[in-house]
């Protein structure tokens, strides 16, 4: 499973970033990413980042209330860290997600959209 060394890289470099930040913000660019409608991407809204998890071949971000936001890369997405509210423009980019000291943005290469976010 050639992905399992990606995941086990993000959490190391998400780890000092987002662990023990407010997530400020949920910016989606494409509604086909979300995979659920229950709870919101608001609902995490506010909430403090309490535990990062690798679930499978996905990335687990655990925030207060017991709500997790699960990102599924497939093969093409790939996580950015970008300044503060960065912009979402483009066709490759996804989602953005805002924290005080930066904002983790989500793309994907090629014409198929596989890659999937769920609350």
């Amino acid at each position: 499973m050639p992905e399992l060394p990606d995941i086990a890289a993000y959490l190391s470099a998400l780890e000092p970033r987002i662990l023990g930040q407010p997530l400020e913000r949920v910016r989606l660019a494409s509604p086909f990413l979300l995979r659920t409608t229950h709870p919101a991407p608001a609902d995490a809204e506010g909430r403090m980042v309490r535990e990062l998890r690798r679930v499978g071949k996905r990335i687990g971000i655990g925030v207060d209330g017991g709500l997790w936001l699960v990102l599924h890369l497939m093969i093409a997405g790939r996580l950015h860290w970008r300044p503060p509210r960065a912009k979402i423009a483009g066709r490759g980019f996804l989602a953005a997600f805002d924290f005080p000291e930066g904002s983790l943005t989500l793309t994907e290469a090629g014409a198929k959209r596989r890659a999937s976010c769920t609350f």
